[in-house]
């Protein structure tokens, strides 16, 4: 077996057909019809069901595993699982388990996590809405001052550079 080649070939690819599913439907979680934004939640549903059958079966979808594509699918399926936050939370303790997860990926399901349980984020990683200026406004932080220097110690570009991507 080549050291490239994931263990668990079969569960790469179930974990990165799921991730092309949610790329091409998440457009339809903010959108103006409502058929669209239940396609999205059904979708993320059924999908954060599966990855707690596979953090049960399996620990979290390493590198190790099913490879870094897989495992990068694995971390989006539990970012988009807002309605199970119990598998939030699950997959951010496996995550932080693992050496090999990149802490950008902690950071921002970190962020994930804290604003659905109603609390500050900490890296301003997750948007509240658009200001009356048209620009994307966070969620509120910890440390609102320290949010540049904290996304830079976790490899996330400044806050001003991230939201330009949203406008």
């Amino acid at each position: 077996m080549d050291a490239a080649e994931p263990r668990n070939a079969a569960l790469a690819a179930e974990l990165v057909t799921m991730a092309e599913a949610d790329r091409r439907t998440s457009p339809g979680a903010n959108s103006d019809d409502p058929s669209e934004r239940l396609a999205w939640h059904r979708l993320t549903a059924q999908h954060g069901d599966r990855l707690a059958q596979i953090m049960t079966e399996h620990g979290w979808p390493t590198v190790a595993l099913v490879g870094e594509e897989a495992a990068t699918s694995a971390w989006l399926i539990a970012q988009h699982a807002d309605r199970q936050l119990d598998v939030q939370r699950r997959a951010l303790r496996l995550m932080e388990q693992d050496d090999a997860t990149p802490a950008r990926q902690l950071a921002f399901l970190r962020d994930r996590v804290l604003v659905n349980e109603g609390r500050k984020q900490v890296y301003g990683t997750q948007i509240a809405g658009v200001g009356k200026d048209g620009a994307p406004v966070p969620w509120p932080c910890e440390e609102p001052e320290r949010v540049d220097e904290l996304r830079a110690g976790v490899g996330i570009e400044p806050f001003g550079e991230y939201v330009a991507r949203f406008m």
